[in-house]
């Protein structure tokens, strides 16, 4: 094969890999099976096959329990995320969460929706020797946090008992949430008062406050949260970090609205 025609293939394979993230992103569905890209890129299922599978090995697709359907993978939404430090909801979280810690001189962060997953886009750190700190692009399960449960709690609960249909809600400390009805109770709650908690759920000794942060449409985009040791928690000042992440968040809500 000459030159000319390694280099026609390899960027015929980078069309066909670009098509199919355009496609799950026109689809206007979550899943695709095989055939079902194979029939809309009208391209042979043993093509696509080849490049779905280098995908899924790449992190880019992953597959569902029985292995037949294909969504979006995690490699996206981190991609996604270190794009994300660049935009100006993560600018304006900076100057905001500067603020709180000033206030609180507790850690604050700033999370978008990854799949099952929150994915951790931008943190403020106290200056506490004693702290949680997190990376940019952790994943931590969207039950488990207090900025997880704000994704949820915009869902019907139909959706959201499917979503762990075939699957336990999964324990990450002694205190993380294993029964549906506690959670959905939980749900509920945060629908009403719109404020979100975890106490101790994702990190033993951990508690967590959090609140939505939204577009022009009230539809949740990000979230974020204050969180504190156990050793450091007193009433006066949990009563401070809610009313700092409500602030907070409602700011960063506000400037997306004049973003629009």
């Amino acid at each position: 094969m000459s030159t000319s025609e390694k280099s026609s293939s390899t960027v015929k394979s980078a069309d066909r890999v670009l098509d199919i993230f355009e496609l799950f992103a026109e689809a206007g569905v979550r899943e695709l099976s095989l055939m079902d890209i194979s029939r809309r890129l009208e391209l042979p299922a043993s093509s696509v096959f080849k490049i779905v599978q280098n995908l899924v090995h790449r992190g880019y697709l992953e597959k569902d329990e029985h292995g037949k359907l294909f969504h979006l993978g995690y490699k996206i939404f981190q991609i996604g995320a270190q794009y994300a430090q660049h935009t100006n909801l993560t600018a304006e979280f900076q100057s905001i969460a500067q603020q709180i810690v000033s206030e609180v001189n507790e850690a604050v962060y700033l999370s978008i929706r990854s799949d099952r997953n929150i994915l951790y886009i931008a943190e403020k750190q106290s200056t506490h020797p004693v702290r949680f700190v997190s990376h940019l692009g952790m994943q931590l399960p969207l039950h488990t946090t207090a900025m997880g449960k704000l994704f949820l709690s915009a869902m019907p609960d139909q959706e959201i008992a499917a979503m762990y249909e075939s699957q336990s809600l999964g324990l990450l400390t002694d205190h993380t949430l294993s029964d549906m009805d506690q959670l959905l109770k939980q749900l509920h709650e945060i629908r009403r008062t719109g404020i979100s908690y975890s106490k101790g759920e994702a990190v033993q000794g951990i508690q967590c406050v959090a609140a939505p942060i939204v577009n022009a449409k009230q539809e949740i985009v990000a979230a974020m949260s204050i969180s504190i040791p156990l050793s450091r928690l007193d009433e006066q000042t949990w009563n401070q970090m809610e009313e700092q992440v409500l602030q907070g968040a409602r700011k960063l809500s506000w400037l997306l609205y004049f973003q629009v």
